[in-house]
């Protein structure tokens, strides 16, 4: 009785509303409907394939995605060291696309992407890292994938991030005392091309760059239990500017073991052929990293 009285109701507020012509009226039509149920949903926007450029915070960031999403496995993101763009990380996402869904972006300042409205910081690149995420892997898992300045990003990142950021690759990444570390290794009495390092690195790190980034020393926070694989270069490329070589080696590789400190799962490995461009020198060696990381992270999940 009660089911018959509600659909009788329901029919006639219908009607009233919409006309007694209008279609679904009818008391069969709806006996199965029920006026609490949610709305259905917005379709959201189709995946990205290929480069496209998207809103984050009311700038235009350029995105560029390739391969078939899985169910369940993390999304890799492809993140630039300073200076260069999504285009120098073409080849490798060609490669890790084959059989993963994976994407890169041009930061704020870098590649296609838009100039920032002024200076810039980490929390502020991580702000439209969020926007590019929500974008190119919705609530799903995450591995970031960075390489020198963008690997510092990403590790910097993930510890705030542990709803969605489920693995780390740092490729020869920026280490996290690096002006301190610089400064240590070369002093301020230095001159020649030791010194113009020190001056063009502390330059960058106070935002005198594209992106105006503006980085500071910090400590390395856990990120949890995740998979991180942390890879140094091989070829010991610093040691080539004249009198302090050996010490700016030795401080990178000791930055690059910091940052170990980032998960209990964490792992280091040196590329023995590469300079500080692994992903373009060993690139076999990247891939082997990211995929082994991203199939972790997977069965973690």
């Amino acid at each position: 009785m009660l089911r018959r009285t509600r659909t009788s109701v329901v029919a006639a507020l219908c009607c009233a509303v919409l006309g007694a012509g209008a279609a679904g009226c009818d008391g069969d039509a709806m006996e199965n409907w029920d006026p609490l149920a949610p709305a259905t949903k917005a379709a959201g926007p189709a995946p990205i394939s290929g480069t496209e450029k998207i809103a984050v915070a009311g700038r235009s960031v350029n995105v560029s995605c390739s391969g078939g999403p899985e169910k369940g496995r993390p999304v890799i993101v492809l993140m630039h060291g300073a200076g260069d763009g999504l285009d120098k990380l073409a080849a490798i996402q060609k490669t890790l696309s084959e059989r993963n869904r994976v994407c890169s972006y041009d930061r704020l300042g870098a590649g296609a992407s838009d100039r920032p409205d002024g200076p810039q910081d980490i929390a502020g690149t991580g702000k439209v890292l969020t926007g590019v995420l929500d974008r190119v892997a919705g609530d799903g898992p995450v591995v970031l994938a960075g390489h020198s300045l963008g690997g510092l990003i990403a590790a910097r990142y993930a510890p705030d991030h542990r709803d969605r950021i489920k693995g780390l690759v740092l490729m020869d990444a920026t280490p996290p005392t690096m002006a301190a570390d610089i400064t240590k290794a070369i002093p301020e009495s230095a001159t020649g091309p030791a010194a113009e390092l020190r001056a063009q690195t502390l330059a960058m790190f106070k935002g005198e760059n594209p992106e105006k980034l503006a980085v500071t020393d910090g400590e390395v926070r856990s990120a949890g239990d995740i998979p991180v694989a942390v890879i140094r270069h091989g070829k010991p490329y610093l040691a080539a500017v004249p009198e302090y070589g050996p010490r700016l080696e030795r401080a990178w590789a000791a930055g690059q073991r910091a940052w170990l400190a980032l998960s209990g799962g964490a792992e280091l490995s040196t590329a023995d052929k590469s300079g500080h461009y692994i992903y373009v020198d060993q690139p076999d060696v990247a891939v082997k990293a990211i995929e082994r990381v991203t199939a972790r992270a997977a069965h973690d999940e």
